[in-house]
């Protein structure tokens, strides 16, 4: 008798089974993620990570460049889910009006200990360039110029402001807009004919191992203070977690470190690694971040996460 009632019984505990792992599952809207990125090493670092921890899970991601301003539109108009650059507080000029509106969210401060501000060769700053109030006393070594990365960034916007209201005696200065590449390759340059620069500097990134180079102080105003102390928040647009709870419960708990953001962005500007590559090479190097990052996150179709991610990079 009890052996003809094992298999009904076995039955439904598998249909019950079933259904919890089909009420688990993300929604289907909800299986392809997209994520904003704007030319920067360390986002396209924490970009990597969470798409190879969700290509992990299951999910398919993908990735648009753009600049800013055009990533909060975008996220305002649901064609991007998730942004993990938000540089505070420096983006806080545009990416506010979008918060106090609503139409995009913060999700978590994703990294602290960051900063961003205007920095200079040792050199310069050995010969006395060491106040943003100096800036205007070196303007003839300086060519007039301040370099700066892509068009509408908001440190950018920052610099173009200062000079527009002579912040610092700074009227008549050039606003030198540029990739984040493309900044550093002046930077070198100048550094190599011993000429002074002024360009935006930051951390976490391999220019403050691979340069030697000082931030100026005298900034509070523009920057921050603390030479432009920052920290990195995560924005999605409007109800992303509450419409993808799973990817929502990632992104609550996913968190950097600088020295972790170094490493990888050294693979990527150093060794021309892809984003994707480097971040998945780290992941296998440094496989204990995957259990608090993963806690109570599950595959796509609600199976566990952390083991499936462990598969997917071949631990």
């Amino acid at each position: 008798m009890s052996k003809k009632r094992a298999v009904p019984v076995l039955a439904v505990s598998l249909l019950f089974a079933s259904i919890a792992t089909a009420q688990a599952a993300e929604p289907s809207a909800c299986q392809t993620v997209n994520f904003a990125e704007v030319g920067w090493a360390d986002i396209a670092a924490t970009t990597g990570l969470a798409t190879t921890l969700l290509q992990g899970l299951g999910y398919q991601t993908k990735t648009q460049m753009l600049s800013i301003p055009m990533a909060y539109q975008a996220m305002e108009m649901k064609g991007i889910d998730v942004y993990l650059g938000a540089w505070m507080p420096s983006m806080a000029v545009i990416s506010k009006p979008f918060l106090d509106k609503g139409s995009v969210e913060r999700v978590r401060t994703n990294l602290v200990g960051a900063k961003y501000t205007l920095a200079v060769p040792d050199f310069a700053y050995e010969a006395g360039l060491k106040d943003f109030k100096d800036i205007a006393r070196f303007k003839d070594q300086l060519q007039g110029r301040i370099y700066g990365i892509e068009a509408g960034n908001d440190g950018n916007q920052i610099i173009q402001g200062l000079i527009d209201k002579d912040s610092y005696g700074l009227k008549g200065f050039r606003l030198v807009e540029s990739s984040e590449a493309g900044m550093l390759v002046e930077v070198r340059r100048a550094v190599r004919a011993h000429k002074p620069i002024v360009f935006l500097g930051w951390e976490p990134h391999p220019m403050n191992t691979q340069l030697q180079m000082r931030y100026l102080s005298g900034g509070d105003a523009a920057f921050g203070p603390d030479y432009g102390a920052a920290v990195v928040d995560t924005h999605t647009r409007r109800g992303y977690r509450q419409e993808c709870p799973n990817v929502g419960a990632l992104l609550t708990q996913l968190e950097f470190q600088l020295g972790m953001e170094n490493q990888i962005m050294g693979a990527i500007l150093n060794d021309k690694q892809k984003p994707a590559l480097a971040s998945r090479d780290w992941l296998k190097r440094n496989p204990q971040v995957l259990d608090a990052w993963l806690a109570g996150v599950t595959t796509v179709d609600g199976q566990p996460g952390a083991p499936a991610v462990r598969r997917y990079l071949g631990l």
